[in-house]
């Protein structure tokens, strides 16, 4: 099956390039359809580019915190030397949606 997300540019770059190799979301009913094996297919929200990879893995969790404790942060968008902050993810996500939904880490396999 395939499957569609809008990703920012900074993040586009680094899934297309394999440097993110897990792509975080609500655990939502979208998230609930896809399986190991789906494609995604993933557009630059700044220019449209679009590019797909294979769904490796998906990993639920309660939350980003939990998430976050279970990868390394350069595989889910921290460079080197940053520090990696669940709490980032309220830029993008509310407390009320986590908490509802819970998140899913999903394991890409670019091509």
């Amino acid at each position: 099956m395939q499957h569609f997300m809008n990703l920012r540019a900074e993040y586009f770059e680094k899934v297309k390039h394999g440097s993110k190799t897990v792509e975080m979301r609500l655990y939502d009913e979208k998230r609930k359809k896809i399986a190991v094996g789906d494609v995604v297919t993933f557009t630059n929200l700044g220019n449209g580019e679009q590019f797909s990879a294979t769904v490796k893995d998906l990993q639920v969790f309660s939350t980003f915190d939990e998430l976050y404790s279970h990868f390394d942060k350069t595989s889910i968008g921290y460079l080197p030397d940053q520090i990696a902050n669940p709490s980032d993810m309220l830029s993008i996500y509310t407390a009320e949606q986590i908490a509802t939904y819970g998140v899913v880490a999903i394991v890409l396999d670019t091509f």
